[in-house]
């Protein structure tokens, strides 16, 4: 069997090395201040605290992110291959859903203060289907690298063949090409 997560650690923290001994500025992330006050943008927008964002969270198994969602705006389909998603609404509402490894869809509406969990490595997905009111939700990850593949452009921005995909999905290439158009990928044969 293969598994993937956060290595265990046998010290409280794991300092950058060749670093001096690090104060409160090294358990401290400052780079979501102002995002709570600020306009929504005009695209959905994830900002991420994670390992990388975030060096501190080397080895504490957690990390966090802030995702804006305007009006009829759509987090894609996606994985998470390392981490479970805890979501929570802050602002608005939203639709959410998975796909469990039997093909079973799960839905749900969330309102204001809603929780929802994604499984680690299920696909998923958020939507807010609002035309005028934006929403926000917060995630906690089980991981400091929880990873994210998104499935459109996983699919169709990699260099799959475009024959390949059009007998993947039983259609023909010039479906395929609209599609990656669409997307701003570069049809490939």
């Amino acid at each position: 069997m293969v598994s993937g997560s956060d290595p265990d650690i046998i010290s409280d923290f794991l300092a950058p090395p060749n670093s001096t001994a690090p104060d409160g500025n090294f358990f401290t992330y400052t780079g979501l201040r102002g995002i709570f006050s600020a306009d929504y943008p005009p695209n959905f927008k994830v900002t991420k605290a994670s390992m990388a964002e975030f060096p501190a969270l080397n080895g504490q198994s957690v990390s966090f992110a802030t995702l804006e969602y305007p009006a009829g705006t759509l987090n894609p389909p996606h994985i998470h291959p390392r981490a479970s998603e805890l979501l929570v609404v802050v602002d608005g509402s939203i639709e959410v859903g998975f796909v469990d490894t039997t093909g079973k869809l799960f839905t749900q509406t969330l309102q204001l203060g809603d929780i929802f969990v994604f499984p680690k490595g299920l696909l998923h997905y958020q939507y807010n289907p609002s035309s005028d009111q934006p929403a926000m939700a917060v995630s906690a990850f089980g991981s400091a690298n929880a990873g994210t593949i998104s499935i459109p452009s996983t699919v169709f921005a990699t260099g799959i063949d475009d024959d390949v995909l059009a007998k993947g999905f039983k259609t023909d290439v010039a479906t395929i090409e609209k599609i990656k158009a669409g997307l701003g990928a570069k049809a490939k044969n």
